[in-house]
This record gives C-alpha cells, sequence and structure tokens, in this order.
C-alpha cells in the first residue's frame, strides 16, 4: 500500500525511526562470501545445523575462518536527503544518452517509507535479473529462511524399486548424489535388499523449457537435476547445459548406487512414487535464506525459477510459469508493492516480455529492510556489493561510479536493448536508501551500465545538508 503526502510519497512498511539502526545495520553490513551466502551467517546456520544433527559435509562449511568485514554498521542517526535534492541530482544522470529515451527510477528512505524520488516509478519495463529481487523477496515470504528443499528416496512396499523424487534444489551436486546413494545403501540393506530398480519422481511440479529454449544460461526447468544439469564443473555463470538433466540424474544415482553393493537392475525410468513408499534416505539444500543470497549474488537463473515454484505452491498455485506468476504478483501486493503495468512471466528476468515497475522494485526491497519482517533481510544481503561481489564485483571501479564502490549493493539487469540496477545505497551521511533504475531503450550496454552506476553511485555522495 502506498500513501501519498505533500510531494513524495510514503511506503507503507511497517518502519519506524527505533528500527533504523538495526535495519539500517543489516542492509549495509556485509562479510566474507562463499558461494553468495556471508560468513557470518552461514556460521550461525551451522551451529543451528550441529544440533539439528546434519551431514559432516554440511558442518565442514561452517569451520570456514572468517574474514574482516567489507563495511561497517551504521547507528541509524543520520537524515534522508531531500526530494528536492534528489530530483535535482539525479533527472539529469537519468537523462543520459546512453539510458536512451524515458528511463525510470525510484527512491526510497527505507526506515521511513518516503518515497524520494519518483521517475515513471509507476511504468512498466522488462526488468532482466531486477526482478529475482521480487524473486527473492516472494520466496522468503512464502517458505521462510529455513526452509529447505528437500531431495529424497523411497522404496515401494515390495521393496523392488527405489524412488529418487526430486524437490527442485537445483544446487544438487555429485557429491550430494553420492552421499544420498550411500545412505540409500545403507537403509536397504537394513532392510536386507540388495538388489532393485531405480526410478526418478519429477511430479513436484510439471517439467517445463523457458521460452528462451534451453541454452547456456538455463537448463530445462525440473525438480531433479545436479549442478543445475552443468556439464562442466562450473557452479554460476553461462555453461552448457543438458538436455535432461532429470535422467541424468537419476542415472549418476544408480551408478553410485551400485556401487555402494547394491545391484541395480534394468533401465532406470521415471515414475510417480505410489503413496505407500517407505522413506529410505534424504538430502536437503541450504535453507532458503542462502540459496536467495546465493541467487542474487550470482543471478543464478536456474535457482531462481525453481525458488519461485516452491513459492507458487506454497501459496496453493500450480508450480508452473503462470502459477508462479501469480504468486509473486499477490505476495507483491501483499507487501503494498504497486502493480500498475507490472506482468510477471518469470522468475529470472530471461524472458523479455516481462514487466516490471521501479517503483515495485523498491517497494520491495523497503519491505525487506522493515525491521519487523527479519525473516526478508536475506534479499538484501544478498544484493552483490559493489566493486567486490557477484555481479557488481567488476564494476564501480573507476570513473564517475567510482565512489559507489563498498556502499551501493544492487542486483544488476541485462539484456539486449535493456539494463537496470535496483538495491541500496548508503549516503555520505549513512542513511540507506533503496533504489531502482530502469533503462529499456539502450544501444550501448557497457555505456548504459556506467550510467546507471553513476547515479546510484550519486546516491551515495548525497547529503542531507
Amino acid at each position: 500500500m502506498v500513501r501519498r503526502h505533500r510531494s513524495a510519497g510514503r511506503l507503507a512498511v511497517g518502519s519506524a525511526t527505533a528500527g533504523l539502526a538495526l535495519a539500517a545495520g543489516l542492509v549495509a553490513l556485509t562479510g566474507p562470501w562463499d558461494g553468495g551466502q556471508r560468513a557470518a551467517e552461514r556460521d550461525q546456520a551451522t551451529a543451528a545445523d550441529l544440533v539439528r544433527g546434519q551431514l559432516p559435509a554440511e558442518r565442514l562449511a561452517g569451520t570456514v575462518p572468517a574474514a574482516p568485514a567489507v563495511l561497517s554498521p551504521l547507528d541509524g542517526s543520520a537524515a534522508a536527503p531531500s526530494p528536492r535534492a534528489l530530483t535535482r541530482t539525479l533527472t539529469p544522470l537519468l537523462e543520459a544518452e546512453a539510458l536512451g529515451d524515458e528511463a525510470t527510477g525510484s527512491v526510497v528512505d527505507v526506515a521511513t517509507g518516503d518515497v524520494l524520488f519518483e521517475r515513471g516509478a509507476t511504468d512498466g519495463r522488462a526488468p532482466a535479473s531486477t526482478v529475482k529481487v521480487l524473486t527473492a523477496v516472494a520466496a522468503l515470504d512464502a517458505l521462510g529462511p529455513d526452509h529447505r528443499l528437500t531431495t529424497r528416496t523411497v522404496v515401494d512396499a515390495e521393496g523392488e524399486r527405489v524412488y529418487l523424487v526430486g524437490g527442485g534444489d537445483t544446487t544438487l551436486t555429485a557429491n550430494d548424489i553420492q552421499g544420498l546413494a550411500d545412505r540409500t545403501a545403507r537403509a536397504l540393506a537394513d532392510r536386507g535388499v540388495d538388489s532393485v530398480r531405480v526410478a526418478y519422481d519429477v511430479s513436484a511440479y510439471p517439467a517445463e523449457t523457458h521460452p528462451i529454449g534451453v541454452n547456456s544460461n538455463i537448463a530445462p526447468i525440473v525438480p531433479l537435476q545436479v549442478n543445475a544439469g552443468r556439464l562442466d564443473d562450473s557452479s554460476h555463470g553461462p555453461a552448457d547445459r543438458s538436455t535432461d538433466p532429470a535422467r541424468d540424474a537419476a542415472e549418476a544415482f544408480a551408478e553410485r548406487l551400485a556401487t555402494a553393493g547394491i545391484e541395480v537392475d534394468g533401465r532406470v525410468g521415471e515414475r510417480t512414487a505410489p503413496d505407500a513408499a517407505e522413506d529410505l534416505a534424504e538430502h536437503r539444500s541450504a535453507p532458503v535464506a542462502s540459496l536467495v543470497e546465493r541467487m542474487l549474488t550470482d543471478s543464478d537463473n536456474d535457482l531462481a525459477e525453481a525458488l519461485a515454484r516452491a513459492t507458487a505452491l506454497a501459496s496453493d498455485e500450480p508450480g508452473t510459469a503462470r502459477g508462479l506468476a501469480r504468486a509473486l504478483t499477490s505476495r507483491a501486493e501483499a507487501l503494498g508493492a504497486p502493480l500498475d503495468s507490472v506482468r510477471i512471466v518469470d522468475a529470472s528476468g530471461l524472458d523479455r516480455d516481462g514487466r516490471v515497475s521501479a517503483g515495485l522494485l523498491t517497494a520491495v526491497l523497503a519491505a525487506a529492510a522493515d525491521p519487523g519482517r527479519p525473516e526478508l533481510r536475506p534479499a538484501l544481503t544478498g544484493l552483490p556489493v559493489a566493486g567486490f561481489t557477484g555481479t557488481l564485483s567488476n564494476r564501480y571501479a573507476e570513473g564517475d561510479g567510482a565512489d559507489g564502490a563498498g556502499v551501493i549493493r544492487a542486483k544488476t539487469g541485462t539484456l539486449t536493448g535493456v539494463n537496470t540496477l535496483a538495491g541500496t545505497a548508503t549516503t555520505a551521511d549513512g542513511r540507506v536508501l533503496a533504489f531502482a533504475f530502469m533503462a529499456a531503450d539502450t544501444r550501448d550496454a557497457q555505456a548504459a551500465q556506467e550510467a546507471l552506476d553513476v547515479a546510484a553511485s550519486a546516491l551515495a555522495e548525497t547529503s542531507a545538508g
């Protein structure tokens, strides 16, 4: 819900001055990163996992020594810049030739919800990967930060067929499959079973191919795959993909099950596990909080689509492109985000037919900063840090945008002719602002990125004076 007063607006995000120190500190703090997860938060999660009896590999992840923080916490006492000052600063920057015609923008004070700057803030633009900000917040809202995606094995009542049941975890690795096969073999041995058939169950949600097709940016969308169907050893970025990642995962599991001492009869096939099937073993992903951070930092398209389908299912929608569109839209509406000109068509931003407004993105970011909604915070802590992490690691190094290094955290978006940036900026006085800048008529991607970086850096240089 958006409330207006005077020349600016106010977002009903439930923030208050008393909570600014907490919100600003959590927005601004970054620690060392490992695959998109901050080490300090990972260590806390690991301590909890030990109590819950997690696997040795999961416990080992918490032993990596911490490194110094990139940013220091803020005391939250600074004043925000005025709407007039921001309009004077940002308007000419968003009119830069590199951003094409009618670039849009929105800036919100995350502590108060005041809308400090608007330029076509409710106009729909192709968001590219900045739609992942909405995907992140919706997933955290629907699933909760502690939820995990589970890949499991079950056996039919006769003990003749083992089913590998996919749970939508695109971060599943070959080592995870090995561990799952080993535990499954032990469970079968305990039952006196030494020979089985193997099937795989992908009924969690329907298999789909993204509208852009299977390419180096995304695999077929299925709830069972190893390393997002990558055919190399990479963990993020473009890579050749399998055309049938579910079958590949099941065949890899069957091979490892045989190595573990269980004879595998016949070929692997796709089947839905019977309701009476009995549990054997499971592998649980990292918590959704960590998955969201990884998705945002690495701009992981496969993970975005998987999380959105889990969000759809948790929202009583089908786990399809249409279902996730309804789920993400309804979650945004419930958070008070404007839906004017908004059309969600995917969760990754690869489909250029999608439309999102700058106002929606800043509303969602402001909601994630609300001290009353700490479960949404990973949508901010996962944003790449300018000049340091993820898709911003090679930006803000020089030129007019260099002052934003370390104090801008933002999700990038890039398609042919489309350049977007949405995140948070810490002002010269220490105030945290949420911003979104969207350009849909660019001709030089590098020049457009630099222009967006300059605009974001200008926010970091502003002060209340």
